[in-house]
């Protein structure tokens, strides 16, 4: 009975698998928001619901026109997706364990007023706030917000069942 416990805890489908480090989330939770809603925006560039498009990043380190067709708005959803690791793991450091809406919220609009007003001056294709269309502003500020509650709540999820699960370990 003894030898059957053993190999049953041998067995490849009885082991557990080593969850993946808490930083190791917050950068993939970054990367994939930052992709994911860099991509619905360019979405709504192309739809004409805003005038600012994900290459704008790129306009001020890169040369030539590609960086104005389908490559150049490609690169820059994935350029946008590194950045925006940096953004999870500041809010990873400073509003973890903030849980509900609005510190997501307020994440984001917080990322709209640095983008917009503090960063604006090294984008040139960037206008600024006051000259931009109204339906840019209320795009773009939406999709802050919800890339805020993105980031929010998935970090403040993963915190929470780390500590559920250093819980549950602790019992055992």
């Amino acid at each position: 009975m003894q030898t059957k416990t053993k190999q049953d805890a041998q067995l490849e489908q009885n082991k557990r698998e080593k969850p993946m480090p808490v930083l190791a989330k917050v950068a993939l939770i970054g990367f994939i928001g930052g992709v994911f809603w860099s991509f619905l925006a360019y979405c709504a560039y192309f739809f004409h619901f805003t005038e600012v498009a994900p290459n704008f990043i790129l306009q001020p380190w890169a040369i030539g026109d590609w960086k104005n067709g389908a490559l150049g708005q490609a690169i820059a959803i994935l350029f946008i997706g590194l950045a925006s690791v940096i953004a999870a793991l500041l809010y990873y450091a400073f509003l973890k364990n903030r849980q509900g809406i609005w510190p997501g919220v307020a994440f984001g609009i917080g990322l709209w007023v640095l983008v917009f007003y503090v960063l604006n001056p090294i984008f040139p294709q960037l206008k600024a706030v006051p000259q931009l269309e109204r339906n840019t502003i209320v795009t773009t500020v939406c999709f802050y917000i919800l890339y805020g509650m993105f980031i929010g709540y998935s970090i403040s999820f993963e915190v929470a069942e780390m500590r559920r699960q250093k819980q549950v370990d602790v019992v055992k």
